[in-house]
């Protein structure tokens, strides 16, 4: 899987949102997920995910708040702020999803739009003493069980096509885009002229119809 920005930067990107959200909750007054939701509106949350090293490894999470609030037209007086000694719910919250988010490769938008950011934030007991792989392990389970559908029939059906009208459209036999849907097959290991002919009738791209979580 390629992800936007190298291993290295993670450690400080975890930190950076763990901060943004303990500071803007604790701080600023904001709930964690109206504030999440102005992150994703004012276009940090893309910028984050990018791996723009502006914000990965120049900012601090105080700082990316009021970026935030900046570029959502907020006006914030800034003032000083002391970092806690026991770090909060929130800041575990922001931790553990900038992991979850640089693994999967999922956007910020995708990933809340299946499994809201106050759900993540439940999962803190028993997770936070947990190996940070059993988190997205129990993520990847929220996130199919709220989307079980793929890429490709989401896809399929917003085009308006039955799985026959794409075979017969794509060139892809009737029974492999079936077994693709229906996750009897990865499509993720499909054969490349197989994701070729499938996005050209699906007017998309191959990585599309990808799944970034198996």
């Amino acid at each position: 899987m390629i992800r936007a920005y190298d291993k290295v930067y993670l450690n400080s990107a975890r930190t950076v949102l763990g901060r943004m959200l303990d500071f803007a909750v604790y701080e600023l007054n904001y709930d964690i997920t109206a504030f999440f939701d102005l992150f994703l509106s004012s276009g940090a949350a893309e910028l984050f995910q990018q791996g723009d090293f502006t914000i990965l490894a120049g900012m601090s999470g105080v700082e990316l708040a009021y970026m935030t609030l900046e570029r959502s037209g907020i006006q914030a007086k800034r003032g000083l702020s002391e970092y806690p000694a026991d770090r909060s719910e929130e800041y575990w919250t922001g931790w553990a999803l900038a992991y979850y988010q640089w693994m999967t490769a999922l956007s910020f938008a995708e990933i809340v739009r299946y499994i809201p950011v106050k759900e993540i934030q439940a999962l803190y007991s028993p997770y936070h003493e947990m190996d940070i792989r059993q988190f997205v392990d129990k993520m990847n389970e929220l996130y199919l069980a709220a989307k079980p559908e793929t890429n490709l029939k989401l896809m399929r059906k917003q085009a308006g096509l039955s799985q026959r009208q794409l075979s017969q459209l794509s060139g892809v036999p009737l029974r492999t885009i079936q077994q693709y849907e229906q996750r009897q097959k990865n499509i993720n290991k499909a054969q490349s002229e197989y994701l070729v002919m499938l996005s050209q009738a699906l007017c998309c791209e191959a990585g599309d119809l990808m799944e970034k979580v198996v």
